[in-house]
């Protein structure tokens, strides 16, 4: 049986839907918002493995190219592996339900949502989460708490729910947020640096919008939801959890004041070592999972009480204290712009590449064709963390971690008049403690600034956290991997001296409230300028001077008219100047003629070549000319390549010209003056007042 339920967000109706498509997975749904419709299924597996102490699940986000009436391209004409944007919106949908899951819940749960059809003018990445949830909620897997999640633009002083693609193209702001009817539980945004109280502003306007959202899911729940799981948790024997509590208890504390952290590391594994030993392997219920578990737990109770409690952090920092920064600029000598960035314990060595047109990234999604300037792209190498890994490439956390850090950065780039290269940051992670996302923020910035990128304004990041037990809570200002790891929140704020930029918030708990949100942003915002005041003492403006590695651009507009001549029959013309010059020459359908290189001479002469084709005759303007026809009424000369003009005989001398013969003959070169353009493009020269005006010069 079909079962609908509906609610009205922003200008269209939530719809949500079960019973018609995927009727064996656990939960099946499908949402649709406008002519945009996302199937979303969830299963989980059947039989727990034994030794299993973790949760895996597993999100899956795909785009059918049917779902916008397309044929992939390449050449199986299939959907291949997923793109950035499908990694990203996986990530989108696992972050906020992750934490709403039983505690002791470990089967292995998969949720799949699948585009199915798309309309252009809503992003299909809400739905997913919606049906995530909703999916969720009608099965028989124990996730009871619904989120509902909602987009905000900010057009003309006006916040939008659910924008269009077209509104968020002039909108200052692109916030998702997703919660419960209680708490936020994850938040992903960009801004034009939007200040920190129109930032609550938007998160408060959020919250109110996603309120129907959860009512429908609840709804849909009580008319067709399955009885939910009781997991069980694995229960330690009290012995086991006493003797390690009475060994352990006090005792973290001096682990976590070492200075380094390979120091911190080695000592806690030596500590692990003691504890274990406290057990004999022969003794028939011996596990060592249990004591692993129990001493975690151990480490996670002192860490908390420490924070909650003694009011200290495991380093003895204050709880707005920034660890120490240091900032390079010019480290490298061949690359166009670099940077190394330390915070801690935590750097990132960044280094940006200019290039042209032909460089931009190409994308091609659901919603058609588009270029990209702007790419920044992260790498988290295993030597950062002290580990030894395979190299695959960049995974799920490096694509989502470099997303964050282009967003941060991406308001406060050039417009390609004002800038025309294409521009590449890559991150290299060296050294990881804590935030790696916001040190690549900060090291990218002083990279761009080091390259010559006119960027509007430095940015700078820092990462928060949060302990909460009840009521009790403390945020933490530049959270290290400790205090990550057993914390219950991620938040990341980057931004200028004027406002935000990027916005991203994770959390282990069932949510946050506006209070500690706010909190929060206005610690952030301390941080940042702290950090960013460091970055201005190292750099404090883009430098004037581009790289002598880094190509130079020109951009000139000719007449699109002219377009075909310069290029020429079958390319003749603009094959020939790109091979005498050296330079890379692109043509733009409007009229715009991209020279580009790292010689200044071969520039020089591309652009003569081309002003010489393409050129148009200016009024007033001098030119040499060449006689190629005489009439009797005057003489046809060529001005610029292509283009002539007429010299009447009025204008040929001072005095009465008898014949033009007597004056002028057939390839004789002489100085014109543009005196006139008609509408017909007819051009009307003097080769008498070009001589006045050039005799006067020379007096």
């Amino acid at each position: 049986m079909v079962t609908r339920v509906s609610t009205k967000i922003g200008n269209q109706e939530l719809i949500i839907e079960t019973g018609r498509m995927a009727k064996q997975a656990d939960g099946a749904v499908m949402v649709q918002y406008g002519g945009t419709v996302v199937l979303t299924t969830a299963v989980a597996a059947k039989e727990l493995k034994e030794d299993r102490d973790f949760f895996p699940l597993t999100v899956d986000y795909r785009e059918k190219t049917y779902a916008a009436g397309k044929i992939p391209g390449g050449f199986f004409k299939r959907e291949g592996r997923p793109t950035e944007k499908e990694i990203l919106t996986s990530r989108l949908i696992d972050r906020p339900l992750r934490p709403l899951f039983p505690e002791h819940y470990y089967n292995e749960v998969q949720v799949m949502s699948t585009v199915l059809s798309i309309d252009g003018e809503f992003n299909p990445d809400l739905l997913a989460i919606v049906g995530a949830s909703a999916a969720l909620m009608i099965s028989q897997i124990p996730f009871e708490i619904p989120i509902g999640a909602v987009r905000i633009g900010r057009v003309d002083d006006k916040w939008i729910a659910n924008p269009t693609y077209a509104q968020l193209q002039e909108s200052t702001l692109d916030l998702v947020l997703a919660a419960t009817d209680e708490n936020i539980v994850m938040i992903e945004g960009g801004a034009s640096e939007l200040p920190e109280d129109l930032m609550s502003e938007a998160i408060q306007f959020a919250r109110d919008q996603i309120k129907p959202m959860i009512e429908i899911q609840r709804e849909l729940a009580k008319k067709c939801g399955k009885q939910k799981e009781k997991p069980e948790p694995k229960l330690i024997p009290g012995d086991v959890r006493k003797r390690i509590e009475a060994h352990t208890k006090g005792k973290f504390i001096s682990i976590f004041r070492l200075k380094r952290k390979e120091e911190r590391i080695a000592k806690r594994d030596d500590f692990y070592e003691e504890v274990l030993a406290l057990f004999d392997p022969a003794e028939p219920n011996f596990n060592e999972k249990q004591v692993k578990a129990v001493f975690d737990e151990m480490e996670q109770e002192e860490v908390r009480a420490l924070i909650l409690d003694k009011g200290e952090r495991p380093d003895a920092r204050g709880f707005k204290e920034i660890r120490a920064v240091t900032c390079e600029v010019g480290l490298l000598p061949r690359t166009h712009g670099s940077a190394l960035f330390t915070r801690g314990e935590t750097q990132s060595l960044s280094v940006t590449t200019l290039g042209t047109s032909r460089d931009e990234q190409i994308i091609d999604a659901l919603e058609g064709e588009s270029t990209k300037r702007f790419m920044l792209h992260y790498n988290f190498p295993p030597f950062s963390v002290g580990e030894v890994k395979p190299n695959r490439g960049p995974g799920r956390r490096e694509i989502g971690h470099g997303a964050l850090a282009e967003r941060a950065l991406r308001s406060v780039m050039p417009g390609e008049e004002e800038f025309p290269y294409a521009v590449r940051v890559v991150s290299d992670i060296l050294e990881s403690n804590g935030s790696s996302s916001m040190a690549t923020v900060c090291g990218a910035s002083l990279a761009l600034m080091d390259a010559g990128v006119p960027i509007k304004a430095a940015v700078s990041g820092i990462a928060m956290g949060l302990v909460k037990e009840d009521k009790k809570w403390k945020v933490l200002t530049d959270i290290a991997g400790i205090e990550d790891h057993l914390g219950d929140m991620d938040f990341k704020v980057a931004g200028t001296a004027k406002g935000i930029t990027a916005i991203q918030m994770d959390i282990k708990i069932t949510g946050v409230t506006t209070e500690i949100l706010n909190t929060a942003l206005l610690d952030a915002k301390e941080a940042r300028l702290k950090i960013l005041d460091i970055m201005l003492k190292t750099i404090s403006l883009p430098r004037t001077e581009l790289s002598n590695y880094a190509p130079r651009i020109t951009t000139l507009r000719i007449n699109p008219e002219k377009i075909g001549e310069l290029i020429g029959p079958g390319g003749k013309n603009i094959r020939r100047i790109i091979e005498e010059s050296g330079a890379t020459v692109d043509i733009e359908d409007d009229g715009r003629v991209i020279v580009a290189s790292s010689d200044a001479k071969a520039s020089a002469i591309a652009i003569a070549k081309i002003s010489a084709i393409a050129e148009e005759a200016q009024v007033g303007k001098i030119y040499q000319a060449r006689a190629r026809k005489i009439m009797p009424f005057g003489v046809f000369c060529e001005i610029l390549p292509g283009t002539d003009g007429l010299v009447h005989v009025s204008e040929l001398a001072d005095g009465f010209v008898k014949k033009v013969e007597d004056h002028v003959k057939v390839g004789d070169v002489f100085p014109v003056k543009v005196i006139s353009v008609d509408e017909q493009g007819k051009i009307s020269l003097s080769r008498k007042q070009a001589q006045k005006e050039l005799e006067a010069q020379q007096k």
